[in-house]
């Protein structure tokens, strides 16, 4: 605390700060379900202005403009690491009905974690990475079975 500051503001602070996070961790959440539902389609693009969009609508629903602010951007950040995992998986064969169960139970998931103190604020941040990862990493084949099937 700074001189002269009250301990209920600089609780509220602090609570703001959490929510914050919160909000970021709910639209990252968001970010994942759209990418699962919208991936492999045209839409897929617009996946992350969608998550966007709902997660700043909840956050000036239930918050204010701060925790909208942190929702849209987990929302974007969210959706745009899952759109990599999720189109990867289609592109291996995966089905689409299958895909899209598990990734949005991996959101609910994120959606829980996010109420962890300073979590919301590590998924909103760790799911672009992870997307950047499995992109660098995609190129890449491995043998695996075809040397089997050359013997």
């Amino acid at each position: 605390m700074r001189g002269g500051e009250t301990p209920a503001n600089y609780t509220g602070r602090v609570g703001n700060l959490y929510w914050v996070g919160v909000f970021a961790g709910l639209g990252a959440a968001l970010g994942i379900a759209a990418a699962a539902s919208l991936a492999g389609r045209r839409l897929g693009l617009l996946a992350p202005l969608l998550a966007a969009a709902i997660a700043i609508a909840l956050g000036l629903a239930f918050a204010d403009v701060e925790e909208a602010a942190g929702g849209g951007a987990g929302g974007i950040l969210g959706a745009a690491g899952a759109l990599q995992l999720v189109g990867g998986a289609l592109g291996r064969g995966a089905t689409r009905v299958a895909t899209a169960l598990l990734v949005v139970l991996g959101a609910v998931v994120v959606a829980v974690l996010a109420f962890v103190p300073v979590v919301g604020y590590v998924e909103a941040l760790a799911l672009p990475a992870l997307g950047l990862r499995l992109r660098r990493r995609a190129g890449k084949r491995y043998a695996g079975l075809r040397t089997l099937a050359r013997d």
